[in-house]
C-alpha cells in the first residue's frame, strides 16, 4: 500500500483562494516540495529540516482521518503542500469519490501524474519571479494535458509587484482556454506575526486598479481570504 507523507490535515473549513473561495473543505497538506519560493507561506510542509514532523500515513490512515473531520458528510476534499503531485493520491480519490467526496489539488504544475484526470478540480499555480523560481513551460504544459478528464482546470497565480503582474499577463495568453484568477500576495508569512487587514485591503486595491485599468477583464481578482479571517495561522 502506497505511503504518503503528510504535514498535517485539517478542517472542515472553507477554502480561502482561487476558483472554490468559500466552499467547505477538508485540507490534506502534504510533506515535501521541488520548490523553494521565497514568500512559501507553508515552510512546514516544504523545509526537509522539518521532515521528522510528517507522518508516513497508508491510504486507509488519511481516509479515517478524512472521514473522522467531517463526520462522513461529503464535501470537497483539497490536496495541496508542499507540492502534492509529487506523491500518488490515485487510491485515495477513487475511495473518496465513491463515497460521495470531491477532490480538489493545487501545484505549481512541475509534475505531471494521471490521476491529474480523476480531480474535480486542479489549480495550477505557476509561480511567479518574485517566487525566486523558473517555470518549465513543457513540464506545466504536460500537467495540463494530464488532466484531460478532469472536472475543471484553472490557473492561479499571486502577484507581489509589477514584475509578476505583467508575467500573469504573458501566462494568460500562453493558455487563453483557463478560467484564471489573480490574488495580490501576502508579504508576511511569519506565523508568529500579525497580519494587518487594512495592508492586504491595500494590495488587493493596487491590483484591481491595475486590471481594470488596462481593462483585462479575464481573470477574477480575489483576495487570500484565509489569511484576511486568521492571519498565517495553520491548521485553518
Amino acid at each position: 500500500m502506497t505511503s504518503l507523507r503528510i504535514a498535517e490535515i485539517f478542517g472542515p473549513t472553507i477554502q480561502g483562494e482561487g476558483a472554490l473561495i468559500g466552499e467547505p473543505t477538508v485540507f490534506v497538506r502534504t510533506g515535501g516540495c521541488d520548490y523553494r519560493c521565497a514568500w512559501c507561506d507553508s515552510m512546514h510542509a516544504v523545509d526537509p529540516a522539518l521532515r521528522h514532523t510528517w507522518a508516513a500515513m497508508s491510504t486507509d490512515a488519511v481516509w479515517s482521518e478524512i472521514t473522522r473531520l467531517s463526520g462522513g458528510k461529503p464535501l470537497t476534499i483539497s490536496l495541496s503542500g508542499g507540492n502534492p503531485a509529487i506523491q500518488d493520491f490515485t487510491a485515495l480519490i477513487a475511495l473518496g469519490q465513491t463515497a460521495g467526496y470531491r477532490f480538489a489539488c493545487e501545484t505549481q504544475g512541475s509534475v505531471a501524474r494521471p490521476w491529474f484526470a480523476a480531480l474535480d478540480t486542479l489549480v495550477l499555480s505557476p509561480k511567479p519571479p518574485s517566487s525566486g523560481e523558473k517555470v518549465n513551460w513543457t513540464t506545466f504544459s504536460a500537467c495540463v494535458g494530464a488532466a484531460s478528464g478532469a472536472g475543471q482546470v484553472v490557473l492561479k497565480i499571486v502577484i507581489f509587484d509589477d514584475v509578476d503582474y505583467a508575467w500573469a499577463r504573458d501566462v494568460a495568453d500562453r493558455y487563453p482556454s483557463l478560467p484564471l484568477y489573480l490574488q495580490p500576495g501576502n508579504p508576511e508569512v511569519d506565523p508568529a506575526v500579525a497580519v494587518a487587514p487594512q495592508a492586504l485591503s491595500d494590495r488587493l486595491l493596487w491590483l484591481v486598479d491595475k486590471v481594470m485599468a488596462d481593462g483585462w477583464f479575464a481573470p477574477r481578482v480575489l483576495p487570500q481570504l484565509h489569511v484576511l479571517l486568521w492571519g498565517n495561522k495553520r491548521g485553518v
